[in-house]
């Protein structure tokens, strides 16, 4: 569980049609053969894209050529950077960070590239941008005027990535939400087990993930596209990356989206009650608007809250199984959580989470399993992605966590409150940070950014991943901040609302800043 969105949100139509046909949303990685450009070979001018040059150096010092790219297959190119393992010791080596290129459209009229992250932790750039590509949903004005480029940050997917645990089945199979001091113990042993493999199998890697050492990565992207100035699109977990990035290099930055923001000055207990509550409004307005339509598929009569929380607590009970996908697994109160909590992050989701509810208290929960596997990185052919363990690892370095593990329990308790049907999943879901063998690198604490330009926070009313607080805190932290307002359900608005697309499109390509108080409906 995390802040991230299943298919990244602005995938919203093709994750809906992914899982009624009970298929991966997410769509094979590229694999192309990509050389590596080390700082100071004299292969780099040659990379050079036409019009480009090389920008200015980044701190500490630390300079990388212009990205050498190569062919990654339906009009995509690659390419890697080297970026330092430890920006205070750069004696520690480097680590590789992938982009993935989609070409202006109109190379003489190109302003430069247009960065993009959507989220995560854990999430690929590169995935993102090759779907984005592939289902032609990224604006015509951004293609003509921008490169389009992701990346996956560090420890991520192919860039110099992590691995914890292999197969992540027998987690599914504990309870998120212990009701015994049996249950509980599972999690508590199943989190120190999983640290232990995460520190025994990254040992090089593992200190060097945070979120702060992204923020400078970024700027060694920015140099390696040849860009002088940075333009930015980040989602939910991307905000955090462009927080903290306009906070160190301020005068760095050309243009910057933040849609989906996180408040960085938040602590690991702030996040997760922040996101129980939202999560909890989010369900309960799911459960009313299906409750007030005939047409909703877990209608019951107008008494669908009712009917859930018996669907739940009945599989809390007796797991089911998910015929329709040909399996033996079967779905247990975590995969059911999941599932519920994934389709909760696009309004357009909610009636195949209606259906999939419908399907469940009939006995097959294939639907279920449908929506909850893409959400944590497995795959049709039963691998996961490393999401998981990326999330987990960028998570403990970026939130100083308890070590003694009474102190989720007591979250938990707390939380059963004011956000019953999401207490415990938010409450244990960092259990692994209790035993991480690297303490935190990050301290939480407000940005400021003083002197960066126009930066432009785009918050939804109704985010339950990234609740609209955040968004407003976040807005009066930064000096140059411009806050966009999308009234609805949902995380993150840019791609699903017309009018806060007009607004943050005109600030990309012409840096026309929209008005103050801007609200879309």
């Amino acid at each position: 569980m995390s802040w991230r969105s299943p298919g990244k949100h602005v995938l919203a139509t093709l994750l809906t049609i992914a899982l009624v046909s009970a298929c991966d949303a997410t769509l094979p990685a590229p694999t192309p053969s990509v050389v590596a450009v080390l700082a100071g070979s004299p292969s780099a001018s040659a990379s050079a894209s036409a019009g480009t040059s090389a920008a200015p150096s980044p701190s500490a010092g630390v300079v990388v050529p212009l990205a050498l790219w190569t062919d990654c297959g339906k009009g995509l190119t690659c390419a890697d950077v080297r970026v330092p393992r430890d920006y205070d010791a750069l004696s520690k080596g480097y680590l590789d960070i992938r982009l993935l290129r989609l070409a202006s459209t109109d190379p003489k009229g190109r302003v430069g590239s247009l960065l993009v992250n959507p989220g995560g932790p854990g999430a690929s750039g590169i995935d993102f941008v090759r779907q984005a590509s592939e289902a032609k949903i990224i604006p015509a004005a951004l293609r003509k005027k921008f490169d389009i480029v992701g990346f996956d940050p560090r420890g991520v997917n192919q860039s110099s990535a992590i691995r914890c645990i292999d197969n992540l089945d027998a987690q599914a199979k504990l309870d998120p939400s212990p009701d015994d001091d049996k249950e509980f113990q599972q999690l508590v042993d199943a989190a120190r087990a999983y640290a232990g493999e995460c520190a025994k199998r990254n040992d090089t890697t593992l200190p060097y993930l945070s979120t702060n050492a992204v923020a400078q990565d970024l700027d060694l992207i920015r140099q390696a596209v040849g860009d002088q100035k940075l333009t930015y699109l980040g989602f939910s977990y991307g905000t955090l990356i462009g927080s903290l990035y306009a906070d160190r290099f301020p005068d760095r930055i050309r243009a910057m989206v933040l849609d989906g923001a996180i408040d960085p000055s938040l602590d690991l207990e702030q996040l997760r009650f922040g996101q129980a509550g939202a999560f909890e409004k989010a369900l309960t307005s799911f459960l009313d608007d299906c409750a007030a339509r005939t047409d909703c598929a877990f209608h019951e009569k107008g008494r669908s809250k009712k009917a859930f929380d018996a669907l739940m607590a009945s599989i809390d009970t007796t797991s089911l199984p998910a015929p329709l996908l040909h399996t033996r697994r079967r779905v247990g109160p975590a995969i059911a959580s999941f599932a519920v909590l994934a389709a909760l992050y696009a309004k357009e989701s909610w009636p195949v989470l209606a259906t999939s509810l419908e399907f469940a208290k009939h006995g097959d929960g294939s639907l279920l399993l449908a929506i909850a596997d893409p959400y944590r990185g497995r795959k049709p052919n039963g691998s996961y992605s490393n999401q998981q363990d990326a999330y987990t690892a960028n998570t403990c370095l970026d939130f100083p966590a308890p070590t003694d593990v009474a102190t989720y329990r007591s979250w938990a308790t707390k939380l059963r409150a004011s956000a019953p049907h999401f207490a415990g999943l938010m409450a244990y879901n960092d259990l692994p940070c209790a035993f991480w063998p690297t303490p935190a690198q990050r301290t939480p604490g407000p940005v400021r950014a003083a002197g960066a330009p126009a930066i432009v926070i785009v918050g939804t009313t109704g985010d339950p991943a990234t609740p609209y607080g955040w968004a407003k805190a976040l807005a009066r932290e930064l000096e140059s901040a411009v806050l966009v307002t999308h009234k609805g359900e949902g995380h993150t608005a840019y791609l699903t609302d017309t009018c806060v697309q007009k607004a943050v499109n005109a600030y990309l390509l012409d840096l026309t800043v929209p008005k103050t108080g801007l609200t879309c409906d």
